[in-house]
């Protein structure tokens, strides 16, 4: 290796002190330029020293040979000398395949030998000498045939004719020789056990061994044909090429010569070889044809031939790569300096004369067809190798006794892959019933043992065989199997030919359709990281990984796959399809699939099905795509990981009231409920709303969400916050109403988030003082309390008597009545407005509509006597209005057409408040900003009962106190009240029933229960004084503080009753007593 200039001096060095006028012995080699002569002179210069080394040897060795000769006849001459120097040259002759010139020398040494005339003793009085060894030379070293400088002549002679013979065999003596043995043993052998009985061991042994015996016969066979130019003929399957590639070419001292008449049996060859053209294989798979030579027959052949052994020594190792191509002229040979081996003593002849050209392929085989001719004398033997045809009968009879001796004994395999050699000839004289038959046994071995190698050489022929008898089931299934095997033994365009012909035909018209097994090629496995986790009844969607070994994109037009659970056996299995065509990609995909809802469980992937075409497939095969220690990995040795877990039912959101206080009746309000998932995510989640009775939902508004916010003063009454919050925006987003449901966004999956809903509680009457309603608004199966009140609780009371005298108040709270006795005329009413929202309202207008019997005092408009409007009522505060009136003559009955048996206040007010702590301005008159306040007004009205006095009562009804035990849930009691009359009645309403009272018990049936008649007629005598006690058992159903029930006199006017407590009264009832019945003594 050199690189100008500078190491040009350090090669011209090199070449001064290795290189001579007469040889060069350098060479240049750039490793940046190379040129392309290089090793075409590099091969010549090392022949040529090759060359000149052995010539110069055998020139030394001919030299003091020729010495010795001359003196063998001298009494000092010694033959064992002579026979050392003369055997070596002979031995150096062989070694370069110099066959010719060895059988030379060992004659010449014979001619010596007896030349001599010396007494030699005999020999062969040793152990072993009785034994021949007429063919092997090597039988006894040469330290024991040489005794006393002499030759015992025993040992002499048969060392000389094995060394004579080794170079004299006829061509291809071995080979012939062993062929008729084996056919000779075999038809032995058989005819011998035709009719004998064995132990089934022997039996299988002896079917081996005939085995063994065919398969040399047929491996030396086909070494013959491949000689004589059948090797086209014979299968480049591995079997073949593993017998052939390592059985040497034979080694003949000479390699037979072309006949000098053969020219027309050498154009016939040349005509065959170049006609021979390697049968394409199915699918336009390209191979590299496997060989059947050890090594060129081209190069070989010529080496051996004894014209070139005296001088052209470069054809002795002609390494070309097209030597064997015999197609085309040979490219010239580069010059080389001969020089020929002049013989100076023993040669006879001479080897400087002409030098012929090398054989060419086709005369290689037309003078090896001669030789054998020569050297077999067997005639069925002879006419196996006359023509094509005859030679593959016999190669198929040899195949077919081997392989049904293998399948006959313990080597069934090799019986096997010997079936897929049959099968070959079978196929190419297109019998291909035979041959699919024979291919399916080799292809389920090569299978089964895994040999995917051996599999793709076969294959391929098992396809083409069943396309061609139209079996549409075995062809796909090949083409399958054909995919599934590694990547690294197809090209990619093969493969994608053996994808198109599977979706052809899996669009086609099948005759017979079969379920195809594609597990190798798709595979499947669950995604990595955490399971998908749902519960009982709950459906949600299954991501899942597939992979696909197809080279191109295919399209499945439908797929299932079934979930199996590990807890139940009994449970089954379960599928779950998508809805639409999927297209796989090679390598990975993921893809989702709807889950309905299961049952409690965990559950693990079971089988892929789906449908290409028309075709229906399966797959079992989990992916192993990680590495061996990740989760990812899944292998039939590693338990498959579960994929879902449905968890017993539980609750997975949680809903509450965003707010505890109360919400304005009759108009439109934001009620807001908390969304709080529970461990699970809301992505998808649809809120269903069912509004309860007496509520109905603003649709013409928009609903809206926003994040819920923690410790801010809005959020004080709101339930403890989640323990994860995501950083989303905390704007507030507007949702749509349809059909009832709600779609929440994703950004709320995994948050608190409050929802505001446009409410409104209708109540048709007006209000009459009574405290906060409660209203169930129904969401997700389940029912949220919403409270809802007017904005005022109303109650009045006497203000000012305006004269002396006597004053009886009689005050109805939670009615709104007002009962009073009085002597003048004149009165002043206080009404107290008792705010019950948390929101600031501003009065700005008042007025008192009076019932029949009564009238204002003043101006008479009904307005308050003083007025301070805009009033402004602080969150349940209280607040008072003064109205002036006086008693007025009622109208009669006969002449009032509409009587107004009650009063009404009116009120016009608005509100200031927030949705975040209840009652607020209506939705619809909602504004922003410090525009709050100039929002339209609203009208709050609210019934007031003025009752006028009772002057001339004539029955007094008067409730009894009640036991000193108390009353207690679940315990009877007795209630009992006291009529008395007071006055006789006029007589001109007396009759015979006047003692007759009727009486009647109202109760709430929530609280109480009446054990006996709520309603009935008492005696009552019509004298002044006269008394009676009306007795009822009740049974209290609720604890606390409430009404008790209330006896009424439907027959007599209220204006002729006084009553004792005046007004409607609270009574405590106890819980129940504990019980003891299931306690346990400690």
């Amino acid at each position: 290796m050199i690189r100008p200039p500078r190491w040009q001096k350090v090669y011209s060095k090199l070449e001064v002190d290795f290189s001579s006028k007469k040889r060069e012995r350098c060479c240049k080699l750039d490793i940046n330029a190379p040129d392309a002569n290089f090793w075409d002179d590099l091969e010549t210069k090392i022949m040529e020293c090759i060359r000149n080394t052995l010539d110069r040897r055998i020139q030394f060795y001919e030299e003091e040979i020729r010495k010795l000769s001359e003196q063998r006849f001298m009494p000092v001459w010694n033959f064992c000398n002579f026979f050392i120097l003369k055997e070596s040259l002979a031995f150096m002759f062989e070694i370069a395949h110099l066959h010719e010139d060895a059988l030379r020398e060992y004659d010449e040494l014979e001619l010596c030998y007896l030349e001599t005339g010396k007494q030699r003793e005999f020999g062969g009085v040793e152990q072993g000498d009785d034994q021949a060894t007429l063919l092997e030379p090597a039988r006894k070293p040469l330290t024991q045939i040489v005794h006393d400088d002499s030759f015992r002549e025993f040992e002499f002679r048969q060392y000389l004719f094995a060394c004579q013979a080794k170079s004299m065999l006829p061509f291809c003596m071995r080979e012939v020789w062993v062929i008729t043995a084996c056919l000779a043993l075999i038809d032995a052998t058989a005819s011998h056990y035709k009719d004998g009985l064995a132990a089934p061991d022997v039996e299988k042994e002896f079917y081996r061994v005939q085995g063994e015996i065919y398969t040399l016969c047929r491996t030396k066979f086909m070494r013959l044909g491949y000689l004589i130019g059948y090797g086209s003929d014979i299968e480049r399957s591995p079997v073949n090429s593993a017998s052939l590639s390592m059985l040497p070419w034979p080694k003949p001292a000479v390699w037979p010569s072309l006949p000098s008449n053969a020219s027309s049996e050498v154009l016939a060859k040349e005509k065959m070889i170049l006609q021979d053209s390697p049968r394409p294989k199915h699918f336009g798979i390209q191979r590299k044809p496997l060989p059947l030579e050890p090594s060129v027959l081209l190069r070989e052949a010529n080496r051996r031939r004894a014209s070139l052994s005296a001088g052209n020594m470069s054809e002795l190792f002609d390494g070309r790569p097209n030597a064997n191509d015999s197609s085309g002229p040979l490219s010239p040979l580069p010059k080389v300096n001969s020089v020929s081996m002049s013989r100076t003593f023993s040669s006879p002849g001479n080897f400087e004369g002409s030098i012929d050209r090398p054989m060419r392929l086709a005369e290689i085989y037309v003078a090896a067809e001669h030789a054998l001719r020569n050297t077999i004398s067997d005639v069925k033997l002879c006419e196996s190798l006359s023509s094509i045809e005859e030679f593959e009968q016999k190669y198929l009879d040899l195949s077919k006794g081997a392989a049904n001796n293998y399948h006959r004994s313990w080597w069934k395999r090799h019986g096997v892959v010997l079936d897929g050699e049959i099968a070959a000839v079978y196929h190419k004289h297109e019998n291909y019933d035979f041959a699919a038959n024979l291919y399916e046994k080799v292809c389920a071995l090569y299978a089964g043992e895994g040999w995917e190698n051996l599999l793709a050489e076969v294959l391929p022929n098992l396809a083409e065989c069943q396309k061609i008898q139209n079996d549409q089931a075995g062809y796909l299934s090949s083409c399958v199997r054909l995919l599934s095997l590694d990547k690294g033994l197809f090209l990619t365009k093969e493969r994608q030919a053996f994808q198109s012909e599977v979706v052809r035909l899996a669009h086609s018209e099948m005759e017979h359709p079969v379920p195809l097994d594609v597990s190798s090629l798709i595979t499947f496995s669950g995604n990595q990281g955490p399971l998908l986790e749902l519960c009982d009844g709950d459906p949600g969607t299954l991501s899942v990984t597939l992979w696909s070994e197809f080279p191109d994109d295919i399209t499945l037009e439908s797929l299932s796959l079934t979930l199996t659970a590990t807890n139940n056996t009994d449970e089954g299995v379960k599928a779950i399809k998508s809805t639409e065509a999927i297209v796989l990609r090679p390598g990975r995909n993921i893809i989702t699939l709807p889950l309905p809802p299961q049952k409690p469980g965990s559950y693990v992937l079971g089988v892929l099905t789906g449908q290409i075409g028309q075709l229906r497939f399966r797959s079992h095969s989990f992916s192993k795509g990680g590495p061996a220690d990740s989760d990812d990995f899944l292998s039939y040795e590693k338990p498959t990981r579960p994929i879902l877990k449905v968890a017993n039912p539980r609750s997975l959101v949680d809903l509450a009231a965003a707010v505890s206080s109360a919400l304005l009746m009759n108009e439109s309000q934001w009620v807001g409920i908390i969304v709080r998932p529970l461990n699970y995510s809301l992505k998808g989640a649809v809120l269903h709303i069912d509004a309860g009775p007496g509520l109905r939902i603003e649709e013409r508004h928009h609903f809206e969400i926003e994040k819920h916010e923690v410790g801010t003063q809005n959020m004080t009454n709101l339930d403890n916050p989640p323990e994860n919050l995501s950083p989303v925006s905390t704007g507030v987003k507007q949702l749509t109403l349809e059909d009832g449901k709600i779609k929440l966004p994703d950004w709320t999956s995994n948050i608190t988030s409050v929802l505001w809903i446009p409410l409104r509680a209708v109540s048709d009457g007006l209000a009459k003082g009574t405290p906060a309603g409660f209203k169930c608004l129904r969401l997700l199966r389940r029912t949220i309390a919403v409270h809802f009140t007017d904005p005022f609780h109303v109650s009045i009371r006497v203000a000012d008597k305006c004269n002396d005298g006597t004053l009886l108040l009689q005050f109805l709270k939670d009615a709104g009545t007002f009962r009073y006795e009085y002597k003048t005329d004149r009165l002043s009413i206080k009404v107290i407005l008792q705010s019950q929202v948390k929101a600031s309202l501003a009065i700005y207008d008042a007025w008192l509509d009076l019932q029949d019997g009564f009238a204002h005092a003043g101006k008479g408009d009904g307005r308050p006597a003083s007025s301070f409007f805009p009033l402004i009522v602080s969150p349940k505060s209280k607040a008072g209005i003064l109205f002036s009136i006086y008693l007025a003559e009622a109208p009669a009955k006969d002449e009032a057409k509409e009587l107004q048996p009650v009063s009404i206040l009116n009120i016009k007010y608005t509100i200031c408040g927030s949705r975040n702590l209840g009652a607020h301005t209506p939705v619809a008159e909602e504004l922003s900003g410090p525009d709050n306040d100039k929002a339209e007004h609203l009208t709050f009205r609210s019934e007031l009962v003025l009752q006028r006095p009772v002057l001339d009562p004539c029955l007094a009804v008067g409730f009894l106190s009640l036991p000193s035990s108390g009353l207690r849930v679940g315990q009877l009691v007795t209630m009992t009240w006291r009529v008395e009359r007071l006055k006789a009645l006029e007589e001109k309403v007396a009759s015979d029933n006047l003692d007759e009272v009727l009486y009647e018990v109202n109760i709430n049936p929530e609280n109480w229960m009446i054990a006996g008649r709520k309603r009935g007629y008492v005696s009552l005598s019509t004298k002044q004084g006269s008394r009676i006690e009306i007795s009822i058992l009740c049974l209290p159903l609720v604890a606390g503080y409430v009404r008790p029930p209330q006896l009424g006199l439907p027959n007599v006017d209220e204006a002729n009753i006084s009553c004792n407590p005046p007004g409607p009264h609270l009574v405590c009832v106890l819980p129940p007593p504990l019980s003891s019945s299931y306690c346990v003594p400690a």
